[in-house]
């Protein structure tokens, strides 16, 4: 598929994609929601993509909502409005369930729905320079779409701030409030992505995969007697697996898994 709003590479196992409207600091449109819902849906399913990167071209990460989208919107019904949040909700939940591990790369500004995406992602690192704002509440409008990936991330507290003050936070402030997980200077940002992508794709595949879904599905939920089942389930299935019984037997035997040769 050709894209317009992002690009698309592949080195290896590993797949970046790149926000590319920087005239416009890479806020969001129709077009771009739809084809980043596409990117990820179809990257999902490629099974020599071990990893993904999400990147931005220019000097933001991303601006939130492109200010020609609202000006459309402005006259949009309630349906209509419901129609087109919807396809922006949908887009941040593929690339939350997106069945590969994904990496945000971030530089410079990022607002609005742009910390929306990066905190659907998996895995933040972020240049020291970047900036974030929750500012739906300055036009008064709320973070809606986006709340339940940047509450999980950030936490309910620091969301109660954050969403209610509209106050602009920096790269270190994101890292001490559990956001994102790691802050590098702008010269070695690429490597300490390409490190931890590397890391994402020596790993089992399947293995990373449900890893990611566990997370997921368990995070929050009451140890009940059908948790325990169901953790003891995945387990014994993957342990049953044939990539389960191939690192085993490769950890035992002093050598590498298959998925490394």
């Amino acid at each position: 598929m050709n894209y317009d709003t992002l690009t698309l590479d592949t080195a290896g196992t590993v797949a970046t994609v790149t926000l590319n409207r920087p005239d416009v600091r890479n806020a969001f449109n129709e077009q771009s929601i739809a084809e980043l819902t596409a990117a990820f849906t179809a990257l999902g399913q490629v099974d020599g993509i071990r990893a993904i990167v999400l990147a931005a071209n220019g000097a933001a990460y991303c601006a939130g909502a492109d200010l020609n989208w609202m000006k459309k919107m402005a006259g949009y019904s309630e349906d209509e409005n419901r129609a087109d949040a919807m396809a922006l909700a949908n887009m941040l939940r593929t690339i939350h369930a997106c069945p590969k591990p994904v990496v945000a790369k971030v530089h410079g500004d990022c607002y609005g729905g742009g910390v929306g995406l990066v905190a659907a992602c998996d895995i933040a690192i972020v240049a020291e320079e970047a900036q974030f704002c929750l500012s739906e509440v300055k036009l008064g409008l709320i973070p809606a779409t986006i709340s339940p990936y940047v509450i999980k991330a950030m936490g309910e507290n620091a969301a109660r701030r954050y969403f209610l003050t509209a106050e602009r936070f920096n790269a270190r402030e994101a890292l001490r409030i559990g956001f994102v997980h790691e802050v590098a200077t702008a010269s070695s940002l690429d490597g300490q992505v390409a490190a931890v992508a590397g890391a994402l794709a020596a790993n089992s595949p399947n293995a990373v995969r449900e890893a990611k879904a566990l997370v997921r599905e368990i995070a929050h939920q009451p140890v009940t007697d059908a948790l325990v089942a169901d953790t003891a389930h995945r387990i014994a299935h993957i342990r049953a697996s044939g990539e389960g019984r191939e690192g085993v037997a490769a950890f035992l035997e002093k050598r590498k898994p298959s998925w490394l040769t």
